[in-house]
């Protein structure tokens, strides 16, 4: 533990920030998770209404620093992803 009083300041920011950037990942975490929910109860307009507010979410965090670039990127193409499997197969059991 800090014997300086300038590092206990340090200690206490670090784990106040630490408490927000966990939160931030694992409200983009239940997010992905209520996502995946609805592609796999199959309903398309819940899914592709939620993608939007999920993408943002993702941007934010990835803006923040909490996620990488790449990582972000990739959770948004595999939501797409997903998203647009459903819509095929969807539209393939209609036809």
């Amino acid at each position: 533990m800090p014997n300086i009083k300038s590092q206990w300041k340090r200690v206490r920011t670090n784990n106040k920030e630490n408490a927000i950037n966990v939160a931030k990942r694992t409200h983009v975490k239940n997010m992905l998770k209520k996502f995946n929910g609805y592609i796999d109860a199959g309903d398309v307009a819940a899914a592709r209404a939620m993608l939007n507010d999920l993408v943002s979410t993702i941007h934010a965090a990835e803006s923040d620093g909490i996620y990488p670039k790449n990582n972000a990127a990739r959770k948004i193409s595999r939501a797409y992803a997903r998203l647009n499997k459903l819509i095929a197969a969807t539209e393939g059991a209609k036809a």
